[in-house]
């Protein structure tokens, strides 16, 4: 009678937790931010592999492989990401569980094995950009030549203090989302090196091209624009850094 019991409640614990699991999965779907038209016209002109949206580049050239924001679909970044590989720079979109970088932060290890990359520049946004800082503080044996920041920062697992490459870090003065304290203090774990640089009028969703994102503030310039100028500044932190 007793096993009989024990039986029963864990059947019911099992269940309990599986419409959890399923529960948050279709929260986390619901809540996840889709590319506009714009970006997924330009993501068709990508190439889709294992959970990776691939513009290519130069041979030769650093090879860029980017983190995605918490809950925002890789293709978000095709605007600015084929600008960039139109100026030779190959770019590798990372899709991750969830669209969550916190539960693959070693992606970027795989694709560097499979296509024998060289040269690295990893990158991500928002939460995207603290799990790439987190995976080159513990791949500096690496051929990783620089880490970017958009609308991010690293943590104390992720510090870059020791870090010989270049670095760089964009923010926009309209970002709601971004904590401005966490960002400031989290400027002692980046090297002497770091480049930062302000888009006027850019705010935290505009660094993807997704819509409006909870508790953002209103860009006062258009995706389009800001999309440009991020491309721009990527390009020319690039071009120095080779």
């Amino acid at each position: 009678m007793k096993r009989t019991w024990i039986k029963k409640s864990l059947l019911v614990i099992l269940l309990v937790g599986i419409l959890f699991v399923l529960a948050g999965t279709v929260y986390l779907k619901m809540n996840t931010y889709a590319p506009s038209e714009a970006a997924l016209a330009v993501a068709k002109t990508g190439k889709s592999e294992d959970q990776i949206l691939f513009f290519e580049g130069e041979q030769g050239k650093p090879a860029i492989i980017f983190y995605q924001g918490a809950l925002v679909e890789k293709e978000s970044y095709s605007l600015w990401a084929q600008e960039v590989a139109k100026a030779g720079y190959p770019v590798y979109l990372v899709a991750t569980p969830l669209n969550l970088p916190v539960l693959q932060q070693n992606a970027a290890e795989a694709i560097i094995a499979e296509h024998q990359l060289t040269a690295v520049v990893m990158g991500g946004h928002s939460l995207g950009g603290v799990m790439s800082s987190r995976f080159v503080s513990s791949h500096l044996d690496h051929a990783i030549k620089g880490v970017f920041f958009l609308a991010s920062y690293p943590d104390e697992k992720g510090s870059l203090e020791n870090f010989s490459g270049s670095v760089l870090s964009i923010t926009g003065d309209r970002d709601g989302v971004l904590n401005q304290e966490a960002y400031q203090e989290a400027q002692r774990f980046l090297p002497d090196q770091t480049v930062y640089e302000v888009i006027a009028g850019g705010n935290h969703a505009g660094f993807g091209s997704y819509g409006e994102q909870k508790g953002d503030q209103s860009a006062t310039i258009t995706n389009e624009e800001q999309q440009t100028q991020i491309s721009q500044l990527l390009i020319r932190w690039l071009e120095n850094l080779e």
